[in-house]
């Protein structure tokens, strides 16, 4: 028989589990929202930053041994990289075609990482990535994870509130809201794209790196475009350019399917369930309420 201890135990750890799902995903919303929704750049490549994140700490600490510090930093350079790299592409495109230019992207990393073998394992995945250590200190608790968890979900909103409250904060949201007459004040728009695309690519991996350490092992079925559209719904559901929009949009979005657990359906047709509620609470908020739940400005204008 299972004991009230057990049960307790296990209710403590899953709880914890969501808490900690709930700052990933909040760190992913609210570096999204840096470019999604103070500059204007609807993006669906975010999933790719993430996937770079987790990936380069699951092949260099996981396979390789090397220390997570390593592991974090590589994978931060490597999504900054991979922003550059789409920024040049992609921001000489305009609105739908930029949405359609960073969904072409996501599509790549995927492929990437499903059938480079050698390297990502493909669907196989990558186990056995190990606790990360800080300072000597194995991380290998729940309570551990969270408080980490917390420390990067706060450093994030914290350089996105900085950056976002000054000067650089009001040339992205010039570039949002008329780019034409930012660059007729002589500011380089371009400049200031790439940067808060590459700025929101390093916090998205740094997340991905949390990822890949708390669970222990990646495949590409966490970094597809589906993926992608998560975090978008988060930004665009609890408000973009909102102080604690993208926090509540996680919230939310991390929360409903924990529910959906307690209805004892079957998992298969709760995953069906999932993708279709995420829909219709996207088309319900941009056609209902634009600027989300706690958001100061809306997508469609």
């Amino acid at each position: 028989m299972v004991s009230r201890c057990d049960v307790r135990q296990f209710d403590m750890d899953y709880i914890l589990y969501i808490l900690v799902m709930i700052t990933i995903y909040g760190t992913l919303a609210v570096s999204l929202d840096l470019a999604a929704g103070h500059t204007g750049l609807l993006s669906i490549a975010h999933a790719s930053f993430y996937a770079l994140g987790a990936y380069g700490s699951a092949i260099l600490c996981g396979r390789l041994g090397l220390p997570t510090a390593v592991g974090l930093l590589a994978g931060m350079m490597l999504a900054a990289f991979a922003a550059v790299f789409l920024s040049f592409f992609c921001l000489r495109l305009s609105e739908d075609y930029f949405v359609i230019g960073t969904f072409g992207f996501c599509l790549v990393i995927s492929n990437v990482l499903n059938n480079w073998l050698a390297v990502t394992r493909g669907p196989f995945g990558i186990p056995g990535i190990p606790a990360p250590t800080i300072f000597g200190w194995v991380l290998r608790s729940q309570a551990g994870f969270l408080l980490l968890g917390l420390l990067l979900l706060g450093l994030t909103f914290f350089l996105v509130r900085r950056l976002t409250t000054n000067s650089f904060g009001r040339a992205l949201h010039g570039i949002r809201e008329d780019e034409v007459l930012v660059q007729a004040f002589g500011k380089d728009t371009f400049q200031f794209k790439v940067a808060a695309l590459s700025i929101g690519a390093c916090l998205a991996a740094a997340a991905g790196s949390l990822y890949a350490h708390y669970i222990s092992f990646v495949d590409p079925t966490g970094f597809s475009v589906t993926e992608s559209i998560l975090i978008l719904s988060m930004v665009i559901v609890g408000g973009p350019a909102g102080k604690y929009g993208p926090l509540i949009g996680a919230v939310i979005l991390v929360a409903i399917p924990e529910a959906l657990r307690f209805v004892g359906m079957p998992a298969s047709s709760a995953a069906n369930l999932r993708q279709i509620l995420y829909g219709i609470l996207l088309v319900s908020f941009v056609l209902l309420r634009p600027r989300g739940l706690a958001g100061s400005y809306a997508f469609h204008r």
